[in-house]
Formats: structure tokens, sequence, C-alpha cells
């Protein structure tokens, strides 16, 4: 089944007829009486699939903007409502955002659209520009952010495209703004990289232990846990925080790492790719002198190369690269070896030195991390990996038909690697992904991974650059919040 029934769901409340436009021209005096005291107090809003509604800025906390209300509270406009209310609050504390919402015919309309043409889905999907309150601060220790600078990543583009696995249907809420590259400013000036994954902490949970970061859980149990929040794996698929791309979201005083003076916006937008590179990397447990192999040259493929390279002690580092930028920057960081992608087989064969057993490696590479996520990517990483070797996931998968035979019979450890926490290194310490990262920026100049940058209005071509990165000469595509209006 192509749709998740996290994003299957049409709003079922009825629709009422638009008001006349006599109605609508009608004077708001008389109701005023019977009005007054919600809609001074009021805004307007359109809840998707529904009628214009407004919801009481008298209400509380738990009820107030940017939250919904209980039934009670929501009503339907009478004739001539909407005016009043427009008159009455104007435009003051909305902004821009970009809102996914629940949509099933638009979600499957993305699904197919981009399987003809990639980035298509921003037009033909559940995705468009809005007007939306600021986030409230759900609890005591959050912020608002205002975000600069916002990645768009493999994840936001298998959402937009419509490809998300049902496995995320109790962990999103409707609408979300995504995004969760994230450099941003606090309300005090500071300047902020964005940890956006919401553990323990952020839900009013005690951390597993002292100074663990947000991923290092051993129990998701959590994620049920929605004190204050709604359902969310991470800001930018949860409806309380918003997303980066949007001019404002809320975050988890755990979840900010500031960011040094001497760092420009475009190296901290890099970070959060970069520690997923980081984590996938150390699971590895690449040993001296270990032959790697990594599938996929994008952003996380490269961000996963620097970090085998910066943090290991790796002997050789094949990588398969498609597109010429690829081809450069996997040398520039550290890549011994950089073949087309279909050569990967024999490249490995001819480094490791082993025999073929009918059409696979006898041998193979001591570690293989996929960066693709796909099923293909998947079954070429097992058959590229030696026996008793080990394959990292970084790539994000989904449903996928795979004959796992190898897997069984090679005896390879298969491991996943989601996003960041608290990585045990090779003399004894421990040092999390993220403080590994703004290292790793820096000294490997990561910053030049950023190709292009989009004002969110543009955000159709943002995306389909996003998605077409690799033949148009990109890497990483980034929405540029810094001029936009109400930030």
């Amino acid at each position: 089944m192509l749709l998740t029934a996290a994003l299957a769901a049409i709003d079922p409340r009825p629709t009422r007829p638009r008001p006349s436009e006599k109605d609508r021209a009608a004077p708001p005096a008389p109701l005023a009486g019977v009005f007054g005291p919600v809609v001074r107090n009021a805004r307007f809003c359109r809840l998707p699939g529904s009628v214009p509604r407004y919801i009481s800025r008298s209400v509380p906390h738990s009820t107030s903007p940017g939250r919904l209300p209980d039934a009670n509270l929501l009503h339907l406009p009478p004739p001539g409502l909407d005016w009043l209310l427009a008159q009455d609050v104007g435009d003051a504390g909305v902004v821009k955002a970009l809102l996914f919402e629940r949509r099933e015919l638009r979600y499957l309309a993305a699904n197919v659209s981009s399987r003809l043409l990639p980035g298509s889905g921003a037009s033909s999907g559940p995705l468009r520009l809005a007007d939306v309150d600021v986030p409230e601060l759900p609890a005591e220790g959050w912020q608002v952010v205002r975000p600069r600078l916002t990645g768009i990543c493999g994840s936001d583009l298998a959402t937009v495209a419509g490809k998300s696995s049902r496995y995320f249907e109790p962990l999103v809420s409707f609408p979300f703004t995504p995004g969760h590259e994230v450099v941003g400013d606090l309300d005090d000036g500071t300047r902020v990289a964005l940890e956006p994954v919401l553990g323990p902490e952020a839900r009013g949970e005690q951390a597993p232990f002292e100074g663990a970061a947000a991923g290092d859980s051993h129990d998701y149990g959590y994620l049920s846990c929605n004190h204050h929040l709604d359902e969310g794996i991470q800001v930018g698929y949860c409806a309380t925080t918003g997303g980066g791309w949007g001019t404002h979201l809320v975050a988890h005083q755990s979840q900010l790492h500031p960011v040094p003076a001497d760092m420009s916006d475009e190296a901290a937008v890099m970070i959060e790719p970069t520690a997923t590179g980081v984590h996938a990397a150390l699971r590895g447990q690449i040993k001296p002198g270990d032959t790697v192999a990594i599938l996929g040259a994008g952003t996380m493929g490269l961000c996963a190369l620097a970090a085998v390279d910066a943090f290991t002690e790796a002997g050789t580092t094949l990588i398969g690269a498609k597109y010429s930028v690829q081809k450069d920057l996997a040398a520039e960081l550290g890549a011994t070896r950089i073949v087309e992608p279909r050569e990967m087989k024999r490249a490995v064969r001819r480094e490791v030195g082993c025999r073929m057993v009918g059409d696979d490696l006898a041998g193979g590479a001591d570690v293989t991390i996929d960066a693709v996520g796909s099923p293909e990517s998947l079954a070429e990483a097992i058959s590229l990996t030696r026996p008793r070797g080990r394959v990292v996931l970084l790539g994000m998968p989904g449903m996928a038909k795979i004959d796992l035979t190898g897997l069984w019979h090679r005896e390879i450890e298969l491991t996943g690697s989601y996003t960041y926490g608290t990585e045990q290194l090779t003399n004894g310490s421990t040092r999390s992904s993220f403080a590994m990262a703004f290292d790793l920026v820096q000294s490997a100049r990561l910053d030049r991974l950023v190709s292009a940058k989009y004002p969110l209005a543009r955000y159709r071509e943002a995306i389909t650059h996003a998605a077409e990165a690799g033949h148009r000469g990109a890497i990483k595509v980034v929405f540029d919040l810094r001029d936009e209006k109400g930030r």
C-alpha cells in the first residue's frame, strides 16, 4: 500500500456552504451583542478540509493559539463573522511557514507525480505556504528559535514525494512544518544549531543518564508521553513545535547548541547532517586497517566519508559517486578510491583480492555504509560485505522486498543508524555526535556542501532542485530565511 495511515485521513468534518457575498458584506454590529466577548479576543483560521472557524484567545492555556481547542470552543462563524475577525485581528503574530497537511488525495497525487518528475510533489502534494501563528512555548525550558538557514533532507524529500513509511503513523502530528537541519537565533540573539530529536527531556521525562543526548534512550516509551507536545519524532514532524521551513519554531533547551562566532551559517546548517554521518561511521565499529565501502555520495554519504576519515583508522575507503561534483568532494574528503556506482562490486573485489562464488563476492568489505536506503542499495550492501562483516543502514529505508539469504548465510550484522547520540570512542572516552560534528564541519570545510539557497516563496523550485541535486551539480539545498518578513 503506497499511502501511510499517518498521511491518509481526510478531515471527516462536514463542510457547510460559504456565506454569500451579500452576507459577507453585511455589517457585523448585530453580532457584537452575542459574540462580542469572544470576537474581541479571537483569531481567524481555516482548518484543513473545513470551513472557516475562529478560536478564542480568551480560552485557557491548553487551548490558546497554535493548539486546537476543545470541541465546545471550536465554532463555525455566522455570516459576516469572518469579516469581523479579519478587521479585529489583522496579521499580528502571524508568520510564514510551509505546512504539510493531512490530505489523502493530495498525498496520492504527490506519490504518483514524483515517480514521473522528481520534486513535483511540492506542487501536487499537501504542502503549501501559509500564514500561521507563532508556535507558543509548550512548557518551561522551551525557547523560540528563528531559523536562519534550514536544509532540505532526504527524509523531507521522501515525505513531500508521498513515500513515507507506515512506521511513522504514531510518530507525527498534523499539520506540521517540515525542516530539522536548522541554524537559527534565540530571542536574546544567541545563534544555535538545532538537535531536532524530541527526546525524553523535551517530553518532560528524565534523561536515561546524566549528559545523555536526545537519541540515547534504550526505551522509546517517552514518545507516547504527550504531556505538552503533540506526537512527533523530531522538530519538523510535530504540530506543536513548528519546523525549520518556517520563520519560527520552538525547541527545548536540551536541543540547542550555541554556534561559535567564527562559524558561518552555511557551516552551522551542516552540523545536524554531519552528526548523522559521525554516528553512522562509529556505528560501523571500524577497526584499524579495515576496508570500508560507502554507497551514495550525496550529503549523507559525503558526511559519513568525512567522519570515517577523521574518526577511524580505516585502511581503505571506497565510495560510489555518480556525478562530477560528488567525485571531486569525495576525493577531498578522504576517499581512497572513487568509482561509478555500478562498478562497486568489481572495485571491492579488486581491493580485497577475493574470489567469486556465482555472482557474489567470496569476501568483501569489512564494513559497508548504505547512505541511500533503497531496497536495491541494501541488497548491494549485503553483497559487498564479507562474511561476518557489518552493514550500516544510514539512508532512511521504507517498505522493501529483499532476499536476505545472503545476510543469513554470511552472518553479516545489519545495523541501523537513525540520528546521533553519545559515542563510545576507542580510547574509552565518550563524546556526543553533535560535539564531534562541530569539529568536523570546520576541519573538513563541510560548508562547501551547501550549493544553493532559496527563500520560502520559491519552495517548489527549492525542492525540485534538491530532488535533482546530483545531476544539477549540487549537494545540499537550503532555505534562506534571514530576510523573511516577520522573522
